[in-house]
C-alpha cells in the first residue's frame, strides 16, 4: 500500500513517508502531451479509414469526407466533454464510446443531407467501424501510459489536505491506497492540536475555533500551498472547518489562483447518482437510490437469459470436450452441484464442472487450518482436493461455464457478486448481507480485480460498489474485462 508523496522542495522538514513522491512541477509539465495526443489520434483515427474506404469504393470527394468526418468527431468529443482533464484521466466504458459514435453518425447524416451528398450510407458505416476500433485502441493505450506514469508519480496533481486530524487521516489513507488516480498528497494542515497518524507532512496548523481575522487561516494555507507547490487544496469539512469559515477560506484560495475541492463525505457513490441543489443558502447533495427496478433492470434480465441461451448453444461442443476430460481424469460425475444463496438469501442449486475429488466436501474440515483467506471464504492455492484436469479448468475459469444454466433459469445474472455458501451467509453481518440484494453473477468486479488473491474486505467492498452503482454500461465493461482476466489467470486457483 502506498502512502503519500513528499515534496522535494520547500523549507518544510519532515520525516519520509512511504509511497510515490510527486515532483515539484506536477501535472502541468508531465501530462501536457495527453490532450494533443488525444486530438491527433482521434482526428487521424477517423480521417484515415474514411479516406481509404471512400477512395477504394469510388465515393465522391474522399479527402473532403475524411476531413469532415474528423472535424465532426472532434466537435462531438468536445461537446461531450471528452477532452477535459478529468475525462482524459479516466477509462471510458464501451457503451459510452459506441454512443459517441452513434452521435457522430447522426451528425454526418445531417451534413450529407445539407450538402446534397449521395454517397452510400453503407460506405460511411464501413469506414467508421475501423475508425471506432482505432480511436478506442489509441485512447486505451494513452490511458495505460497515463496509469504507468501515475504509478511513478508523474502526471499527478499535488494536493494539500485541510481538515480535522481524523478526517485528514482518512482522506490521505484513501488516496494513498491506490495509484490509478491523479492525486498525491504533499502535505496536510490539521485543524486543532491533535496529531496526524497518516504520515503526511504537517505544513501548518489551524486553530480549533475560527479566528477573528480570516486572513489567519488563509495566510497559513496559502503559504503552505506555495512552499509545497500544491496544485489543489482539498478540504475535508468538519465541525471546526465548515460554514462561513470554509467560505472565507475558499475566497482566499481562489483569489490566489489555486483550485479548491471539498470532500462531501460520500464513499463509493457513482457520480451519476448525485445531484447538486441549494436551499436557504445550503448546498444539498441528493443521492438517488440504486437501480432495483425499471427499464435497465428488465433489459438486464432479458440480456442475461438471451446471452445464456446463446452461450450454451455455442459452447456445447466445448462442454462435450470438458466432460470427456473430467471422466478420463478421475472417477465421479461430470457436474458438481452445490447449494448457494441468491438474491434476498433465496437458496438455489448452482452448477459447475467438477474440479475436485468426489469426497472434497467431506475433507474440507481437515483443511480448515490451511485456509489462506482472512475472512469468511475458504481459499487454498494448492488445494490437494483439486484434480489435474480441475486445475486447468480453474486456471481458465472454464469450471464456471455450467452456471449459464442458472442464468437461463433466472437464478443468476451474467454479472454480479459471486453466490455465497449457506455457512458463509450464516456469518454475514448487515453490511455483508447487502451483497444479496441483487442476483449473483457468473462474473463480476471480484473476477476482474484479482479473484482469490483479494482479501475478504476487498471482495466485500467491490461487491458493495457493484450493488450500489451498477448500470448496463458497467456490466458491459465488466464483461469486456473478464476476457482479459481469464487470459491473465491472476487469482485463479
Amino acid at each position: 500500500m502506498r502512502r503519500v508523496g513528499i515534496p522535494n522542495s520547500g523549507p518544510i522538514d519532515t520525516s519520509p513517508a512511504r509511497g510515490r513522491t510527486a515532483t515539484p512541477r506536477g501535472l502541468s509539465d508531465k501530462a501536457r502531451w495527453y490532450l494533443p495526443a488525444a486530438l491527433v489520434t482521434d482526428a487521424v483515427g477517423v480521417a484515415l479509414p474514411v479516406g481509404i474506404v471512400f477512395d477504394a469504393t469510388f465515393q465522391p470527394h474522399p479527402v473532403l469526407c475524411a476531413v469532415t468526418a474528423a472535424a465532426a468527431w472532434l466537435i462531438v468529443q468536445t461537446a461531450r466533454r471528452r477532452y477535459t482533464q478529468r475525462a482524459l484521466g479516466e477509462s471510458r466504458s464501451g457503451l459510452s464510446v459506441v454512443y459517441d459514435w452513434m452521435v457522430l453518425l447522426g451528425v454526418l447524416a445531417v451534413v450529407r443531407a445539407l450538402l446534397g451528398e449521395r454517397s452510400e450510407p453503407s460506405a460511411a458505416l464501413l469506414a467508421l467501424t475501423p475508425g471506432l476500433l482505432l480511436t478506442t485502441a489509441c485512447r486505451k493505450l494513452t490511458y495505460r501510459h497515463l496509469l504507468a506514469s501515475r504509478r511513478e508519480a508523474h502526471a499527478v496533481r499535488r494536493i494539500l489536505v485541510i481538515g480535522e486530524p481524523s478526517a485528514a487521516d482518512y482522506v490521505v489513507d484513501q488516496l494513498a491506497a491506490r495509484t490509478d488516480h491523479e492525486y498525491v498528497v504533499v502535505g496536510a494542515i490539521p485543524v486543532g492540536l491533535a496529531n496526524l497518524e497518516c504520515g503526511a507532512p504537517v505544513a501548518a496548523r489551524l486553530e480549533s475555533l475560527a479566528p477573528a481575522r480570516p486572513s489567519a487561516d488563509s495566510g497559513a494555507v496559502l503559504t503552505a500551498a506555495r512552499e509545497l507547490g500544491a496544485d489543489l487544496v482539498l478540504v475535508a469539512p468538519g465541525p471546526r472547518m465548515a460554514g462561513e469559515r470554509l467560505r472565507q477560506l475558499s475566497w482566499a484560495v481562489h483569489d490566489a489562483g489555486i483550485p479548491l475541492a471539498v470532500l462531501p463525505g460520500l464513499t463509493d457513490v457513482a457520480v451519476r447518482r448525485v445531484e447538486l441543489t441549494s436551499a436557504a443558502g445550503l448546498t444539498l447533495l441528493h443521492i438517488s437510490p440504486p437501480l432495483r427496478r425499471g427499464v435497465q433492470v428488465s433489459l438486464k434480465e432479458a440480456l442475461d437469459r438471451a446471452g445464456a441461451a446463446v452461450g450454451l448453444l455455442l459452447l456445447s461442443p466445448l462442454f462435450g470436450l470438458i466432460a470427456a476430460a473430467i471422466r478420463l481424469g478421475s472417477k465421479g460425475p461430470v457436474f458438481y452441484q452445490q447449494i448457494r444463496h441468491g438474491v434476498n438469501c433465496v437458496p438455489f442449486t448452482m452448477w459447475k464442472f467438477r474440479t475436485m475429488v468426489t469426497d472434497a466436501d467431506d475433507r474440507k474440515p481437515e483443511l480448515a487450518s490451511a485456509n489462506e483467506s482472512d475472512g469468511l471464504m475458504f481459499k487454498m492455492r494448492r488445494d490437494p482436493r483439486v484434480t489435474r484436469v480441475g486445475r486447468i479448468l480453474r486456471r481458465c475459469s472454464l469450471d464456471e461455464l455450467p452456471q449459464l444454466i442458472n442464468v437461463l433459469r433466472g437464478e443468476m445474472s451474467l454479472v454480479g457478486p459471486r453466490p455465497p455458501l449457506p455457512e458463509e451467509v450464516a456469518r454475514y453481518d448487515e453490511v455483508a448481507l447487502r451483497r444479496l440484494s441483487v442476483k449473483p453473477g457468473l462474473t463480476g468486479l471480484w473476477q476482474v480485480s484479482g479473484r482469490s488473491d483479494l482479501s475478504w474486505d476487498e471482495t466485500l467492498q467491490l461487491d458493495l460498489r457493484y450493488v450500489d452503482n451498477w448500470t448496463l454500461t458497467s456490466d458491459v465493461d465488466v464483461m469486456a474485462r473478464t476476457f482479459r482476466a481469464v487470459v491473465d489467470g491472476r487469482g485463479a486457483y
